[in-house]
């Protein structure tokens, strides 16, 4: 596709200029302000985005999917790197993220579910991952809240959890003191000078320069004028409601019903739908996720709110009593994989950190460490290879080859 060239290219005003100021965006410019980067972050709210609606697993092992095997690297070696990715974000800003070391249990309700888990267990074992089969009891004596029917479950305390909301705060917080230039605004369209981006120009007009632009606006990086055809990330909008409860408070321990209401995360699959309770230490309960292609649509509906206490119920009963403090949909950036875009594109000068779907919070660091490698030595570390930005072009060439 033909690029139409300005007429001459400004000076840079950053090294570099990311577009977009969500968790993936602003782990990029802290990482890159670090490695000595001038860096720049346009936004009209930094720190919004789906982290807002996220729940916040972080969940390697209970995350694998069929079909997603190469995904899980990157997803491993990004939860090998959360602690002291945490224990650095806290350091550097006094805030503390919410992080907790409390393990996952996936449940079945049924012998369907139960042979399904069954099934995902033996792919655990054959990807070398840690989790362990227990019963139905087993699964109750863990959680006490659990429905009386639940047949057997999944334990795995490699599987954490992170507040999203308190991890976009503090990286806003790392990067204002780490020099990072915040431009509360929306970026309008990509610059583009002799087949080279520039910058951005902003909607207010103003023009941004840099020498390198990192296009990591979630679900909107499809979107951004100015980007040529051939390098526009596929990435679209995928639907996700949430609610959150409050749990009561433990009674005094020296009573005998002092456990709290969860003490982990538990998930299961209802009538064919995933379900998720996130409990966090500061008392909330989140649950969790529909997923709806419905475009750019961000409408808490009665449906999903419905389907969700349902579901939830169904695990644990007790869930209709706690109070419902809040009900959200938000929009994660899926990609046709199901996996991010990372890196460098055809374009010079303009690199993607963008599609990550369920796994943005997971992915967090690996991201941030992964763009900052190739923001300065032009390439991607090994471990985010298989994730570049070309290789639906190499899908799609090998697809259109005559059979």
């Amino acid at each position: 596709m033909s690029r139409t060239p300005q007429a001459s290219p400004s000076i840079p005003t950053t090294d570099v200029l990311v577009v977009g100021g969500g968790i993936i965006g602003l782990v990029t410019a802290w990482r890159a302000v670090q490695r000595g980067l001038t860096t720049a972050l346009v936004d009209p709210e930094p720190g919004g985005g789906a982290a807002q609606v996220a729940a916040g697993m972080l969940a390697a092992v209970t995350e694998l999917h069929y079909g997603e095997e190469t995904l899980l690297g990157l997803n491993l070696a990004s939860a090998e790197r959360y602690p002291d990715f945490v224990a650095e974000l806290t350091e550097a800003t006094g805030q503390d993220l919410g992080y907790r070391r409390c393990g996952t249990l996936t449940v079945a309700l049924d012998a369907d579910d139960r042979a399904h888990l069954r099934e995902l267990h033996a792919l655990q074992s054959r990807s070398g991952l840690e989790s362990e089969w227990l019963s139905g009891r087993e699964c109750r004596r863990l959680e006490p809240m659990l429905a009386p029917g639940v047949r057997g479950g999944l334990r795995v305390d490699g599987d954490h959890q992170i507040d999203p909301r308190r991890l976009a705060a503090a990286l806003v917080t790392a990067c204002e003191r780490a020099g990072v230039v915040l431009h509360r605004t929306w970026a309008e369209r990509l610059t583009v000078v002799r087949d080279r981006a520039t910058g951005v120009v902003t909607t207010d007009g103003t023009e941004l320069s840099a020498g390198q632009v990192v296009l990591a606006a979630g679900s909107l990086s499809g979107r951004l004028a100015g980007v040529p055809e051939d390098v526009l990330p596929p990435v679209r909008p995928v639907k996700g409601q949430v609610l959150r409860l409050a749990m009561p408070e433990p009674a005094p321990a020296s009573q005998s019903r002092g456990a709290p209401f969860l003490s982990r995360t538990v998930r299961a699959v209802v009538r064919g739908s995933h379900v998720y309770l996130v409990p966090r230490e500061n008392g909330e309960l989140v649950v969790g996720a529909t997923s709806e292609e419905l475009g750019w649509d961000t409408t808490v509906t009665a449906g999903g709110v419905y389907e969700l206490l349902r579901d939830a119920h169904e695990l644990v009963p007790g869930i209709t009593e706690l109070p419902l403090t809040e009900t959200r949909a938000g929009l994660r950036p899926g990609s046709p994989d199901n996996a991010p875009l990372l890196g460098p594109t055809d374009l010079p000068g303009l690199l993607l950190a963008t599609g990550h779907h369920r796994n943005g919070v997971l992915l967090t660091p690996v991201t941030g460490d992964a763009l900052a490698h190739a923001l300065t030595t032009g390439e991607l570390p090994e471990v985010a290879r298989p994730f570049t930005p070309g290789r639906f072009d190499t899908a799609a060439a090998l697809t259109e080859q005559p059979a």
